[in-house]
């Protein structure tokens, strides 16, 4: 599949670029040497015929992204996450990426629906509206349930989309493999692993129960968050190509003058966005990783309403004890406990000096506390440290990567709302419980008790273990030139059974 029948495609895909003006921002992304510049320019130019005319309102590589059609669009979108890879200058170019597109017939949405449910659309919804959003891979039409009346959204993919993004996917693995051999100073950025980053990405969003699983787990991690609601997941009504949610009420987060008519508290909304963000991904490390305005709605009783839930973001419980450390000793401006946390996590390279690394941390934070407390940025905040870990040899998280998009995402949102807002006074009381929840005795007492349930469910096979362990042990003492690897198997299993000792007696007792 992927072999030399992509060419016509990567011809166009140059021709498109070229035409839009978007070519010399790319190579400069996969630091391209200068002959190579010049040289695929020269190839491209006389075939910028081949390509198509993007919009011309938007900057030279979304512009070209957009005319090429929905996978390209929805690669642009994932690869703005993705500053890392692509640069800071072309990754707000590709936040710029519409989503709007041409819908398909209501009549063909109809037919999915009646094919996906296993009944005709008339006797699952009475009414069945023309599209109201129409995105790279689905569009959402506003609906009513035939037997209850209930007025819903029902996604619908579009029709032979999953053909076309394999198409595509197949197509950039080519151009992947090319780059990674023809440029040599790209093989940093991984060409290959990206496309397969992107292809996981998109085949998740490809079936859309995974994302209603997505939207009912989040439910179910925030039915207890005050002022904060999610359509319901109608799990009877939803399949692989089509989901169906409760329709939500409400006000666009992006439309100012409309909610300010309505009366609402601009600056309880801007400090709430930014709580619920930083909660979400901390207690709970699954966190909506598509927060701008449209995926937000304002309901008249002011709860904030989250939908569309095809990227979310993962962050093990681990990571987030490490982030949230970090997030509280830039916020005390404790910059040597922030490096101790990089070095103790295995961020940092241990052979690195970390009174250097504090420094050269205090020279991220102290001129964002410098300035006036309405533009401090906890995103770029977050840009600015992963420049410096980079620098002192840490590798890419990403998994912070998103968190760090997203934080700017949401803070834009929030500013929006209350420019005046201060992002670190609205942080600081969610951290603070964080820590207080997770780092103390209560999260020592909790660690301890998974420790022992683990061991517990090994329970009978202890023994055994332990004595294997002292077998092999005794074995390598024979052999004294040869360091032991069976002391960390044997201290493991003794020190959880003391443990779960521990733990058993202050249970009982």
């Amino acid at each position: 599949m992927r072999g030399p029948h992509n060419i016509f495609r990567l011809v166009r895909t140059g021709a498109t670029l070229e035409r839009n003006a978007a070519m010399a921002d790319i190579l400069e992304a996969v630091e391209a040497p200068r002959i190579a510049r010049i040289a695929i320019r020269t190839l491209a130019w006389p075939f910028k015929w081949l390509g198509y005319r993007g919009d011309a309102s938007l900057p030279p590589v979304a512009r070209a992204l957009t005319a090429m059609g929905p996978a390209y669009i929805k690669f642009g979108q994932i690869l703005s996450t993705r500053p890392d890879v692509v640069g800071d200058a072309l990754s707000m170019q590709l936040r710029l990426l519409q989503d709007q597109l041409p819908p398909f017939s209501r009549g063909r949405a109809r037919e999915t629906v009646a094919f996906e449910l296993g009944r005709p659309a008339d006797e699952v919804f009475s009414e069945f509206s023309e599209p109201v959003a129409a995105a790279s891979i689905a569009q959402v039409h506003r609906a009513q349930l035939a037997d209850s009346g209930r007025d819903v959204a029902v996604k619908v993919l579009r029709p032979g989309i999953e053909r076309a993004f394999r198409r595509d996917i197949d197509a950039f693995y080519f151009a992947a493999g090319l780059v990674a051999k023809f440029l040599p100073g790209s093989r940093r950025l991984r060409p290959v692993e990206v496309i397969e980053h992107f292809e996981g990405v998109v085949l998740g969003e490809l079936d859309l129960r995974l994302e209603s699983a997505s939207a009912s787990e989040f439910a179910d991690n925030t039915e207890n968050d005050e002022g904060f609601s999610l359509p319901q997941v109608l799990w009877n009504h939803s399949s692989r190509r089509v989901m169906t949610m409760t329709w939500a009420d409400g006000i666009n987060a992006g439309d100012v003058a409309a909610l300010r008519a309505a009366g609402h508290d601009m600056t309880g909304l801007s400090q709430r966005v930014i709580q619920l963000f930083l909660s979400h991904a901390l207690r709970d490390g699954f966190f909506h990783a598509d927060m701008h305005h449209g995926n937000l709605k304002i309901a008249p009783n002011g709860d904030i309403i989250a939908y569309d839930f095809g990227i979310m973001g993962h962050i093990d419980e681990y990571t987030r004890r490490v982030y949230a450390e970090i997030l509280y000793g830039f916020i005390k401006r404790d910059y040597k406990r922030v490096a101790e946390v990089h070095f103790e996590a295995g961020y940092v390279p241990a052979d690195r000096d970390v009174d250097e690394f504090a420094r050269a941390l205090r020279a991220v934070g102290e001129p964002i506390f410098g300035m006036d407390a309405s533009r401090i940025s906890m995103g770029k905040l977050l840009a600015y440290l992963f420049e410096v870990t980079e620098r002192f040899g840490m590798e890419t998280r990403t998994e912070l990567i998103l968190l760090q998009r997203t934080m700017v995402v949401v803070e834009g949102v929030a500013r929006t709302l209350d420019e005046r807002m201060n992002i670190w006074d609205a942080a600081k009381p969610v951290v603070e419980r964080y820590i207080a929840e997770s780092i103390g005795p209560k999260a020592v007492a909790d660690d301890l008790a998974k420790t022992a349930r683990v061991l517990a469910r090994f329970g009978p096979r202890l023994p055994a273990l332990a004595e294997e362990a002292l077998i092999r042990l005794s074995q390598e003492q024979e052999e004294p030139e040869q360091p032991s690897r069976w002391w960390g198997p044997v201290w493991a299993v003794m020190g959880g059974a003391i443990g779960a000792a521990i733990v058993a007696f202050f249970t009982l007792f």
